[in-house]
């Protein structure tokens, strides 16, 4: 199983998409200072999540929602 996640910064109004195997371990790094284009924003909550039976279906929607302004932002208005 793959996971497309949507974080929140804590702190300021910033989102990061992102697909994994593992949620929680993901999250972990992030908030760890792990990923570099996430660190200056830490820390970080999970406000959304999606399973895909693949990688591919969860990159094929990640790569939809960084490049569509129109979905990220229904998507964003749905979850906030």
């Amino acid at each position: 199983m793959h996971y497309l996640y949507v974080l929140k910064s804590v702190h300021c109004n910033r989102h990061y998409i992102g697909i994994t195997g593992s949620v929680s371990k993901r999250l972990s790094r992030h908030n760890a200072g792990g990923v570099k284009s996430t660190r200056a924003y830490k820390p970080w909550k999970v406000v959304h999540i999606e399973a895909f039976n693949s990688k591919y279906e969860a990159r094929k929607k990640e790569l939809y929602l960084k490049k569509t302004a129109r979905a990220r932002k229904e998507l964003f208005d749905r979850i906030s």
